[in-house]
């Protein structure tokens, strides 16, 4: 266990308390909760690269936090209506199939593709759509179909990316 690896964890803790400021009303606050757990995935991630401290607990739990708060923050704007249920579905359909193939292949021995700037991209993309939902943008909606979008494109190029870092590798 090291820093970069406690602060992946505490993306998980942060959960429950987005939900809780969600929940009861304070919307701003849940999403400034949110904007600290995506500042601690960019700490952990810098911390781990500068220092070494790169590991395969963290390869793993890392994309993992960010996906587990993503499908969170997707429920609770669906059920506060203020995402459709396409867009929903949409979104946990890909985060969801991002977390099955990961650990899939992962628990596999396979070796796994690293965040690329289409991921990072993505995701500063998912935020600035959740900022415009919270603030309700007369846009919000339409821009967060173009971000979906985008995020299945980044999708296709880690899978691309996937089988060309394990060709000829065979399944266990």
């Amino acid at each position: 266990m090291n820093i970069p690896n406690m602060l992946t964890i505490s993306r998980f803790i942060l959960i429950p308390v987005y939900l809780m400021f969600f929940f009861n009303g304070y919307i701003k606050i849940a999403f400034l909760i949110l904007l600290a757990a995506g500042l601690t995935d960019i700490l952990d991630g810098y911390i781990a690269r500068t220092r070494g401290l790169v590991t395969p607990v963290g390869m793993m739990l890392d994309p993992l936090a960010d996906k587990t708060m993503m499908i969170v923050v997707i429920l609770s704007l669906l059920i506060s209506g203020m995402i459709p249920w396409q867009a929903a579905a949409a979104m946990f359909i890909r985060d969801l199939g991002m977390i099955i193939g990961s650990a899939f292949y992962h628990f596999r021995g396979k070796s796994t593709v690293p965040a690329n700037v289409m991921g990072k991209l993505t995701t500063v993309l998912y935020y600035l759509a959740i900022l415009f939902l919270v603030f309700q943008l007369h846009f919000a909606v339409t821009y967060l179909w173009f971000v979906i979008g985008i995020s299945f494109l980044t999708s296709f190029i880690y899978i691309f990316q996937f089988l060309l870092l394990n060709r000829g590798a065979k399944l266990k």
